[in-house]
């Protein structure tokens, strides 16, 4: 078991490593340009020694698009989740730390949100802000908040309740600095692993958006635009969505399995 657990960890780490390679030199590499040069003499073209990936509707060099949507997705994602980071960590250590009415007001708000599915909430906020880059991250990051809250406030609950929080209370100490001395560093485990995970979601969510057109615009390389640009190419050239399907499936992947190990390792209790 615990070989499999390592041989999960290697493969999500690779391609993690190989993603992150991709979306940082990839742009350094290939000029924008390139993933929107057409070629009307070479539309929908399969795979070949010239389009390693084959080219979509409008002539476009798949591999290009993929290689440039890289940093689009990840960058939508990474921001996303940062943000609902700085949202829902201090009302779950707020909530969790001091219970009582500020714990049923806080999370009664989280509630309200937690009502929606996060795709449908970040549907909604994308279509009231208008389809950009950087509405997409805040419907992404604010969907996200209220799951993220609820991990961090049940975190805090727990080591609320310690000894050495208990005897930092009868020395006089402040709230402020036990929560940011004693509660924050003991949560931050659970933080670091649910963020890893939220990725994998935020990346599927903002290729959700994509493809609904209230995520990336044209032209624009993003792996979900992609995505709905091909759907009415399916019969006569699908590899216009695998392509980029297989870049977010093994992204989505990779995160996971990184994530689970992440997990094992930082969380004590897991086993």
């Amino acid at each position: 078991m615990k070989r499999f657990k390592t041989t999960k960890g290697l493969i999500g780490i690779v391609l993690l490593l190989a993603i992150a390679l991709i979306a940082i030199l990839g742009p350094m590499i290939i000029p924008p340009e390139a993933s929107t040069a057409m070629d009307m003499h070479a539309r929908r073209s399969p795979p070949t020694l010239i389009h390693l990936f084959g080219t979509d509707q409008l002539g476009r060099d798949l591999m290009f698009r993929v290689i440039l949507g890289a940093r689009t997705s990840l960058e939508i994602a990474v921001s996303a989740v940062v943000m609902s980071v700085v949202l829902g960590l201090p009302l779950g250590l707020i909530s969790g730390y001091f219970g009582g009415l500020t714990d049923n007001v806080l999370m009664r708000l989280v509630d309200t949100l937690l009502a929606f599915p996060a795709l449908l909430l970040a549907l909604t906020i994308s279509a009231v802000l208008g389809p950009n880059l950087q509405n997409t991250i805040i419907a992404i990051g604010v969907a996200f908040t209220p799951y993220l809250a609820r991990i961090i406030r049940g975190e805090a609950l727990r080591v609320a309740q310690m000894p050495y929080v208990e005897a930092a209370r009868s020395s006089g100490t402040t709230d402020i600095m036990i929560m940011g001395r004693h509660v924050l560093p003991n949560i931050l485990p659970a933080v670091i692993v649910q963020g890893t995970i939220s990725l994998a979601f935020a990346i599927l969510a903002e290729a959700g958006l994509s493809f609904l057109g209230l995520g990336t615009q044209p032209p624009a390389a993003s792996w979900g635009l992609m995505i709905q640009a091909s759907r009415d190419q399916l019969d006569i050239a699908p590899w216009t969505a695998i392509v980029p399907g297989l870049a977010v499936a093994l992204t989505v992947l990779g995160l996971n399995m990184f994530g689970d190990v992440l997990r094992d390792i930082l969380d004590p209790r897991a086993k």
